[in-house]
């Protein structure tokens, strides 16, 4: 299992092979996965219906990413990423059969299932770096833009599909079968490991080791004060915290949406999953062909407005309306696409080249950040007035930036009066 290949000495000419051969095991795996997530989630709505509990669940699904997302990347550069790769799927895998047992057995409690998701969330926090970047050295750099479109068509399928399928396996299995059929789904990502290299890149001194953790923070504070310096990126960033604050816990409260105000099942909560996934590639495609407006920022209020209605509709249908609620959920698919695409591009085209890693990592860590507070707030909330009370207050939030933005005169202006102007 060590690699002793780096990327000038591992021949890329045959690489659509053993690339593809890893990709697709992954991609099984990944299916997998999601079903358990769905599974657990529609788990602890039944049990407890209760927003606290739901909302509990997905902070601690992002805490890996909330403490270490600024310095896995550090991590997985300085190791062996094909092991990373290993340890991290059968971690989650190993992880998947001692719920397996527990629900055989009836000793299954709410923190287990918390216990298992921060796992889980642990592994997969560790394997996506790993795996972007071993992508970047097992394929040919100008085959890296399709890879990406490949996966970007890859994840989006994924959530058409995953949470229909897992509410039908549900309802063929149980909660147990879903969990085992993940176990055999990991199998495909990691077998393939055992046999197919994967390139390292040159090992760095000892001395610049050390100095990685601190570079990064450094970095992060450097990239801090040129956001400061450009009135027009900073309140952006505010609007991007604020929304991602509230959209968050919309999308972890969606379960008890379904059950508690809809009177719905896991069928229903994966039709509303594939109605958001198929919005998303709508928008997607829109975007793509139609470029947005000349001003990129007026393409992403527009994407905050079509967003804002999309909550509304959600917050406002009657428990009897459940296809409205669905058309809802597909409005706000269609809006975040139009609303984050021409963010990156405005950032991409904007900010100076040497300053565009720190200035991503730095929106990445605050967005990141900002979901627990949301999180904490949202679940005592809908448990003391209603489920449906925090899409409303999404969607006021959330209109107010989409339509106030083009009062802002430091927004209109960002793309022209940058940090270096």
């Amino acid at each position: 299992m060590t690699d002793t290949t780096s990327p000038e000495t591992t021949p890329r000419k045959k690489w659509a092979a053993p690339f593809f051969t890893i990709w697709s095991g992954q991609a099984i795996s990944l299916l997998g996965s999601q079903m358990v997530q769905f599974a657990l989630i529609w788990w602890l709505t039944k049990t407890t219906e209760s927003a606290t509990v739901l909302t509990t669940a997905t902070l601690v699904g992002i805490l890996p990413s909330v403490v270490l997302g600024p310095f896995v990347g550090t991590l997985v550069d300085r190791w062996n990423r094909r092991k990373i790769l290993i340890i991290a799927d059968s971690s989650i895998a190993i992880v998947t059969l001692i719920l397996v047992y527990l629900f055989s057995i009836e000793l299954v409690d709410i923190w287990i299932i918390y216990l298992m998701l921060f796992l889980r969330a642990l592994g997969g926090g560790f394997h996506g770096p790993a795996m972007a970047a071993s992508t970047s050295l097992m394929v040919p750099d100008e085959h890296l833009t399709r890879i990406q479109g490949v996966n970007q068509t890859l994840y989006a399928g994924l959530n058409i599909v995953s949470a229909p399928l897992g509410a039908l396996l549900l309802d063929l299995l149980d909660v147990k079968g879903v969990l085992l059929i993940d176990v055999f789904s990991a199998l495909f990502a990691i077998v393939p490991l055992f046999f197919i290299s994967i390139p390292q890149p040159e090992k760095k001194s000892v001395s610049q080791e050390k100095n990685m953790i601190k570079s990064v923070w450094q970095d992060f504070l450097e990239g801090l004060r040129y956001v400061k310096k450009w009135p027009g990126l900073l309140f952006l960033i505010v609007m991007a915290l604020s929304i991602n604050m509230i959209i968050t816990p919309a999308f972890s409260l969606l379960p008890l949406l379904v059950r508690s105000h809809f009177g719905g099942d896991a069928l229903q909560l994966g039709w509303l999953n594939s109605s958001f996934g198929i919005g998303a590639i709508v928008g997607g495609v829109l975007l793509g062909i139609w470029g947005g407006f000349k001003k990129k920022i007026h393409t992403s209020l527009l994407g905050l407005i079509l967003l804002a209605v999309g909550l509304a509709v959600m917050g406002f249908t009657p428990g009897t309306l459940l296809p409205m609620a669905i058309a809802g959920i597909f409005i706000v698919g269609i809006g975040i696409p139009l609303a984050n695409g021409p963010l990156n591009a405005i950032v991409q085209a904007a900010v100076d080249p040497a300053m565009q890693g720190r200035v991503f990592t730095l929106l990445s860590s605050l967005a990141t950040a900002m979901s627990p507070l949301g999180l904490i707030v949202a679940g005592p909330v809908s448990d003391l007035i209603s489920i449906q009370i925090w899409y409303i207050v999404g969607s006021v939030v959330t209109l107010g930036f989409g339509i106030g933005g083009f009062f802002s005169k430091a927004l209109m202006n960002m793309e022209e009066n940058n940090a270096s102007a």
